[in-house]
């Protein structure tokens, strides 16, 4: 539903994932075997990609000035199960957040595989809690907002000057609702 461009740097993860669920007709692309792939999931690790999908969404709301969608866990609790720590590159001195277990010293948090062959895989709380604390740095984390529209909440990027945009997309979300607004007159 989105017409927006995507999210800037690792915040394109969390909007991937928030954008997994399509409200307005239920299809959930965590599903289906490409769906996983695109964020790089077993089967086993879904019920909890959906629990921390929801939690995004909530704070995507929130940013928006919206009440939750639902009664969801608190964001903060999980990202907590997914510790960071602080690499430095030895070359140039530049320092990042990575996931605890990547053994590696950067890690992209876009990416499901942490460096090298043998490295074990980055979990997704982990990924997601370093774009997290990398947009915070940046200054965009409160740009990533929900679409204000009860059966569509998809997340999207807020360009707007003023930071105050309401729909994932004018002419489709945006017109109904004023449409609604303009026969409700």
């Amino acid at each position: 539903m989105n017409d927006r461009a995507p999210a800037p740097g690792g915040l394109a993860l969390v909007q991937s994932l928030v954008n997994t669920l399509d409200r307005a007709s239920g299809a959930d692309s965590l599903d289906t075997a490409e769906g996983l792939a695109r964020l790089g999931l077993t089967p086993d690790e879904v019920p909890g990609a959906r629990e921390l999908r929801e939690s995004l969404r909530a704070v995507c709301l929130a940013h928006a000035g919206h009440p939750a969608h639902a009664v969801v866990t608190p964001l903060g609790e999980l990202l907590a199960r997914a510790p960071l720590r602080v690499t430095v590159d030895e070359h140039d001195g530049g320092a990042r957040l990575a996931p605890a277990e990547n053994p590696g010293p950067f890690v992209d948090p876009n990416s499901p595989d942490s460096p090298g062959s043998s490295a074990p895989r980055v979990p997704l709380p982990a990924r997601i809690a370093v774009a997290v604390a990398e947009s915070l740095v940046e200054g965009t984390w409160p740009r990533l907002k929900a679409c204000e529209a009860p059966d569509c909440h998809w997340a999207y990027y807020d360009r707007s000057p003023a930071g105050r945009g309401r729909w994932c997309s004018m002419s489709v979300c945006g017109a109904r609702a004023k449409m609604r607004r303009y026969r409700a007159k």
